[in-house]
């Protein structure tokens, strides 16, 4: 689709329908089998949003992913397809070893290929993005995510995550080639930091530090071409990162020239009140938004409370909108508009899956 189309898209929804393109909620909620990670009925969600849902993770393979794309294309008044998101870090079907032993051969060519080779798998069974590489440098092994790091020197992870970028999105921008596997590199910023390894929990290092050690790694997947960031649950010189303006619009996107999708971890907007910097929920739904983050990950905050937050003039529907553009230029990167199921073939997932090659590949 044409970019002068994609504006049209956007100027034909009312603001309930731009706003439910920035909500991600469980599979579940569409009526997929699988892993629920939150109370459905916490969030707060109305039928009108549901219908027009952006984003839904955890539902994987093509058949069942077929079923809900068909479903949901069904009841949504202007046809916009969900995106299917998954953690697919370390392989799909086919496993390889975790991150922290990958590391350990100092090849990121061999990791450009395991990623080509998952993405190949996970294409099949129907996912559009992973979250995946986690690019988080970590030097305290009291961290419990320790496994999904490549290593803890600023370098070599910068070389993975670049390497690891590349591999999931090769053929991504390929016109109906039905090939790469959007990456959203994660945990920005340095939430492999937490004093005393306590995940969550607060980083606090000098601004030389933090640009000199732990951003790289996140800046390498940038000029790698990663289509999304996903913000850390931390704070960051007492910020959070999912409010954190400074880490989100300053440097992501003025400084390193970021224009892709930033999404939040598992409930992270929801959690700036846990962090005691927002009142409640519609106080956080703002401070988020003018941060820079474009979804919700499985809360009602910007469901419940963006379209308020505008009326009042606390946000602006422009700001909407730019965010809203940056889902809609993902999907149609994605060639969704043209085919909603974009290579989500059961057959085919049989004949590229754990195939002998794969596994030589891993072994």
């Amino acid at each position: 689709m044409q970019e002068q189309k994609l504006q049209e898209l956007l100027q034909s929804l009312s603001m309930t329908e731009k706003i439910a393109q920035l909500v991600q909620v469980p599979g579940p909620m569409l009526e997929a089998e699988g892993q629920e990670l939150g109370v459905r009925n916490e969030l707060g969600i109305s039928e009108e949003i549901l219908r027009n849902v952006g984003s839904t993770l955890n539902v994987v393979g093509a058949e069942q992913i077929r079923r809900v794309q068909k479903n949901y294309l069904e009841n949504s008044t202007h046809k916009i397809p969900l995106l299917f998101m998954a953690d697919i870090i370390y392989g799909f079907r086919t496993v390889s070893p975790i991150p922290l032993a990958l590391g350990c051969t100092f090849e990121p060519e061999l990791l450009e290929k395991l990623c080509r080779a998952t993405a190949e798998e996970s294409v099949a069974a129907g996912a559009h993005v992973t979250f995946a590489p986690m690019a988080d440098l970590v030097r305290d092994a009291r961290w419990g995510r320790c496994l999904e790091s490549p290593g803890e020197d600023p370098y070599m992870n910068g070389r993975y995550t670049a390497a690891m970028v590349k591999g999931f999105q090769e053929g991504l921008r390929e016109t109906g080639a039905h090939r790469g596997l959007a990456s959203c590199v994660k945990h920005y910023a340095a939430y492999g930091a937490p004093e005393g390894g306590r995940d969550y929990n607060t980083v606090d290092m000098s601004e030389r530090r933090l640009r000199q050690e732990y951003l790289p790694a996140y800046k390498a997947g940038v000029e790698a071409g990663c289509e999304m960031i996903m913000t850390s649950f931390n704070t960051v010189d007492g910020i959070p990162s999912t409010g954190n303006g400074w880490l989100l619009n300053d440097i992501l996107r003025e400084e390193w020239g970021f224009d892709g999708v930033i999404i939040t971890d598992y409930a992270a907007i929801a959690e700036l009140v846990n962090h005691g910097v927002a009142e409640n929920e519609k106080e956080a739904a703002r401070m988020a938004m003018e941060a820079g983050v474009d979804i919700d990950m499985c809360t009602g905050c910007y469901a419940g409370h963006l379209e308020e937050l505008i009326a009042e003039g606390s946000l602006s529907e422009e700001q909407l909108d730019r965010a809203v553009m940056r889902v809609l230029r993902l999907k149609n990167r994605l060639g969704l508009f043209e085919d909603p199921f974009r290579g989500a073939d059961a057959a085919m997932e049989d004949r590229v899956t754990a195939t002998e090659e794969k596994r030589s590949l891993v072994r």
